[in-house]
């Protein structure tokens, strides 16, 4: 059996196989002499099209029958990489095949045939800037060991992931133009259609120098919000938060907001926390809150307010779920006062989960236990009567007087006739709200026992002396 190297061994089976490799049979010559590349970095950069070489990056350059000249190369600082008897040769910017051909060019005069072979054997650390609409903005390096290629969603991951106002349509990515310092190309990726249409062209494998910006959003789209908040570049949602909530709550003011995890002990389960969950936070919404006026004042990076208005009475009448934005660090939330508000939707409103667990009822005059009574939102007035204790021996049982503040600034106050087998309804036993007052006055017969015992007062004190001396 002849082998490779046997039949190689005569000037005549050389040339022969010289020519071919020269014809088109070069991998021929790689798998002559080519090292294993083991490092993954390296393979992933090697099969992707268009790695250009830089400074730090580790290559196997084979020279076809000078074992003298094959080894590792290390690309300097200044892009080149050192040769024997050619010197500094510089191949930085340009991809394998380039350098290959650049190498193979400078030893014209000194091979015959120079057949030259490069490999990737370690990638150089990868830096690339990002900026705009992220939350951890600045540069980044990629090790060797973890870079490869990197993709863009990698790198906003880096970044801790985009804010809630970034625009993931226009997203823009500078890269410096091979062979033309000075010069960059302007590209345009669209993640958005990643996002809702899995099209993983939109992440855009990065090089060494990329710079990306990611803009803000002019007009927000509350459907694309809440999906922006569960894609995987996003924050985690376990990650506390600074959030202002004023207007309508029972207390207002800053918070530090932290989301609920929905599988205990998983981070990753973790969801946004969202403004139901700021008001639920702030005691819950009062009486005079205009639930349809919500708005959140979010600042971009760039220094730019965005106002996003929200609709809590489509979300309570409809389930429209789009209406409870997802918060970011340094939202602020506002609720309106309400002008009109019908008995009816006051009604609706009080049992909403951003509405307070309890509310404070007055009830005075003739009854045991006197004073503010606290009940959850829409019970009945019966049932209020009867956590102040119910009726005392005094009290006129028929009827009481039930005091409003009503949300245009007037007091209404109508006689309610008490009926205490009734089921709530808006005549007998109407459903409280928050501050409402109800009066129970006294009986005809303890009135009138209490204005004689005020005339007879004076003589009291005379007849007690009188039995005190036996007269």
């Amino acid at each position: 059996m002849v082998t490779l190297s046997s039949w190689l061994a005569t000037p005549a089976s050389k040339a022969v196989f010289l020519a071919l490799v020269l014809w088109g049979l070069p991998s021929v010559a790689v798998a002559q002499s080519a090292s294993p590349v083991n490092d993954p970095a390296a393979i992933a950069a090697q099969e992707a099209d268009g790695y250009l070489l830089g400074p730090g990056d580790r290559l196997r350059i084979d020279f076809f029958s000078v074992p003298e000249f094959t080894g590792d190369y290390q690309i300097l600082p200044n892009g080149t990489v050192n040769l024997p008897q050619v010197g500094a040769v510089a191949i930085q910017g340009q991809t394998l095949k380039q350098a290959s051909q650049i190498i193979a060019a400078r030893y014209d005069s000194v091979l015959q045939r120079p057949v030259i072979t490069l490999s990737l054997v370690a990638a150089r650390p990868v830096t690339i800037a990002i900026a705009g609409e992220v939350n951890r903005p600045g540069s980044y390096a990629l090790a060797p060991n973890e870079a490869g290629i990197p993709r863009l969603t990698r790198i906003i991951q880096l970044a801790e992931g985009i804010t809630q106002a970034a625009d993931l349509r226009q997203v823009k990515i500078r890269r410096p133009r091979p062979g033309s310092p000075g010069v960059d190309d302007l590209l345009t990726v669209n993640l958005w259609d990643l996002i809702s249409a899995g099209n993983l062209r939109q992440d855009l494998p990065l090089r060494d120098g990329d710079s990306i910006f990611i803009p803000a959003m002019t007009t927000v789209n509350l459907e694309d919000a809440r999906q922006l908040a569960s894609a995987t570049i996003a924050p985690r949602g376990d990650r506390p938060m600074k959030i202002a909530i004023v207007g309508e709550v029972n207390r207002p003011g800053p918070y530090t907001i932290t989301a609920v995890q929905t599988t205990p002990n998983n981070p990753a389960s973790s969801q946004v926390p969202s403004v139901t969950r700021a008001i639920q936070l702030a005691g819950g919404i009062t009486q005079l809150a205009d639930i349809r006026n919500i708005r959140v004042r979010r600042l971009t990076k760039t220094g730019t307010e965005q106002v996003i208005p929200i609709d809590f009475w489509q979300l309570l009448k409809s389930g429209d779920l789009r209406q409870d934005l997802p918060l970011q660090d340094g939202d602020t939330v506002e609720i309106a006062t309400a002008k009109v508000l019908s008995d009816k939707e006051a009604t609706e409103l009080a049992a909403a989960s951003f509405s307070p667990e309890k509310i404070g009822v007055n009830v005075v005059g003739e009854v045991e236990k006197a004073g503010t009574v606290a009940i959850p939102p829409n019970t009945p007035l019966n049932q209020a009567l009867l956590a102040a204790g119910g009726f005392n021996r005094r009290a006129y049982r028929r009827s009481v007087t039930l005091v409003r503040l009503n949300l245009n600034g007037t007091v209404s106050k109508r006689e309610i006739a008490i009926d205490l087998a009734q089921g709530v309804n808006e005549q007998t036993n109407p459903p409280l709200r928050a501050n409402d007052t109800i009066i129970v006055k006294r009986s005809g017969i303890s009135a009138i026992s209490d204005t004689v015992g005020t005339v007879l007062s004076p003589f009291t004190g005379v007849f007690g002396l009188f039995r005190l001396l036996g007269l």
